[in-house]
């Protein structure tokens, strides 16, 4: 019986994930993006940004972060890949500059979100 407990447990100690570690100072988005972030619960908002560790939450996409940011002199730069209404996208790096204003995300084509100001906790 302790065998099958033993088992059991080891099992269950190999499927545990580690987080990748905390490089943001909290969480930054726009006042619908920062009310989601403390609610986790949408307003209805058609828009509303919301960055964090895990990655961007939009209204109509969710791109989550892949490995470990790297510090720029600007800010970070880390791996993404978007789920816009139901279509992944590819996977790319994208540029979070921190500036006066908040963090603003800049993708490869030229897209860019932001200013987001930090939320208040």
């Amino acid at each position: 019986m302790r065998m099958l407990a033993l088992i059991a447990a080891c099992g269950c100690v190999s499927g545990v994930s580690v987080a990748a570690p905390s490089f943001l100072d909290g969480a930054y988005g726009d006042a619908e993006g920062c009310a989601y972030a403390l609610t986790s619960e949408s307003s209805g908002a058609d828009v509303f940004f919301l960055l964090n560790d895990e990655g961007i939450t939009t209204a109509t996409a969710y791109c989550q972060f892949e490995g470990t940011a790297k510090k720029t002199p600007s800010g970070f730069s880390v791996r993404t890949q978007c789920d816009a209404e139901g279509e992944v996208g590819p996977k790319e790096t994208v540029a979070l500059d921190r500036g006066a204003k908040g963090y603003t995300i800049r993708f490869k084509d030229g897209t860019t979100w932001g200013p987001l100001s930090q939320c208040r906790r």
